[in-house]
């Protein structure tokens, strides 16, 4: 078997070009410059700010004879109020161009900035369930450049974003079809100060979307494959990188299959996000450990509509034994090794009845309902989060 030298740096095109290797962060600045960008707006989350690799955009840039600023009052979970501070800011310091920085929410804050910047008027005229605004192309989104620091969002190839709606208390997905990043930079060194837990959190995410957009009842052989190469390196990966955090080829394993897995879920997701973005809009869950919590028991619900699916799984993952029970249990190991959570309750989730069928209304309508291996309406996921309140594995 062909094992890369993950030390090394690589370039790809698909989906949008995406630089590989260690150390390729300060190839900041040239990339902008390459896209007319002088003056661009970093955008990361209030956790990240004083974070090595923020400083070492800004030198990118500086190198290159650029300008750039930070903005970072971003949320765990981006809200739609830090989207219109963070256009603002893009205004009032006469930027060109956006570096979105950090996990999941830098990401997807610095998306929808970007995506603001394009058009005045509400954020959620971007709404996935909208008509698309026709009018807009590329060329009225200014540059957006994606850096994950974390291997678990996948959300640097994408153009979507996942923005908390703070007036309905829900998350919503945004995006415009012709806004895509103009490149990502996948440097595994800015990856290895990550704390065990978020290290942890956000590599399970990363297996979560591999196995829900692998489940997705459709055919699509393209994010199939990238969904079970994801599967392979993950899996693999992440017992690497929990015991050896500083090893390049363990992190350039985890953030290289995490984009692999980011890009299968064109393809759609399944409960564990649909009830996970709820619980993170309402409890401010971090989104990553949500979905590590869920993750067993929508397996367990999905079980017979995923009979077929589950032998490619195990193989990537590397498992003798190809039953369902057996792959359920290797997920379950690794979540134990991971130290995750047993229960909703166990990360400060707390809800009456009338809390989980209002959780339950908002899911369903959230569109990785639509693309789970099994139908689910109102009473089936009310039951999920009911149980997984109380033991979900």
């Amino acid at each position: 078997m062909f094992v890369p030298d993950l030390n090394q740096s690589y370039d790809w095109s698909f989906p949008i070009p995406l630089l590989y290797g260690p150390g390729r962060l300060a190839e900041l600045g040239a990339l902008c410059h390459c896209h007319g960008v002088t003056n661009a707006l970093i955008v990361t989350d209030r956790a990240s700010r004083d974070l090595p690799f923020v400083q070492g955009a800004l030198d990118a840039l500086a190198a290159a004879g650029l300008e750039g600023a930070v903005f970072s009052d971003v949320a765990p979970n981006p809200t739609d109020q830090n989207a219109e501070d963070g256009l603002a800011a893009y205004r009032a310091g006469g930027h060109d161009g956006v570096v979105a920085i950090g996990g999941g929410s830098g990401m997807d804050a610095g998306k929808a900035i970007s995506l603001l910047a394009g058009k005045a008027g509400d954020i959620w005229c971007f709404d996935y369930d909208l008509e698309v605004d026709d009018s807009l192309s590329a060329g009225d989104f200014p540059p957006l450049f994606c850096i994950p620091t974390t291997s678990g969002t996948g959300a640097e190839s994408e153009s979507t974003a996942m923005v908390t709606d703070t007036k309905a208390l829900t998350k919503r997905c945004i995006w415009h079809p012709t806004h895509h990043p103009r490149a990502a930079i996948l440097d595994p060194v800015v990856t290895v100060g990550l704390p065990p837990k978020l290290t942890a959190w956000t590599g399970i995410d990363a297996l979560v979307h591999a196995i829900e957009a692998y489940c997705v009842p459709d055919f699509n052989p393209l994010c199939d494959g990238m969904a079970l190469q994801g599967l392979e390196l993950v899996s693999a990966g992440l017992p690497q990188v929990m015991q050896d955090p500083a090893s390049i080829p363990a992190r350039g394993t985890m953030i290289v299959g995490s984009c692999l897995a980011g890009i299968a879920f064109l393809k759609g997701l399944g409960l564990v996000h649909s009830i996970s973005h709820m619980v993170g809009a309402e409890f401010d869950t971090h989104h990553g450990l949500t979905n590590a919590v869920l993750l067993p028991i929508v397996l367990r619900y999905n079980e017979a509509a995923i009979t077929a699916k589950v032998r490619p799984m195990s193989q990537a993952m590397g498992l003798e034994l190809t039953d369902f029970d057996s792959f359920y249990a290797a997920v379950c190991a690794l979540l134990d090794d991971c130290d995750i959570p047993r229960s909703l309750a166990d990360i400060g989730v707390e809800t009456d009845e009338a809390g989980i069928q209002r959780l339950a209304a908002k899911a369903v309508r959230d569109a990785a309902t639509g693309t789970n291996a099994a139908e689910a309406g109102v009473p089936e996921i009310a039951d999920v989060i009911r149980r997984s309140l109380v033991a979900a594995r």
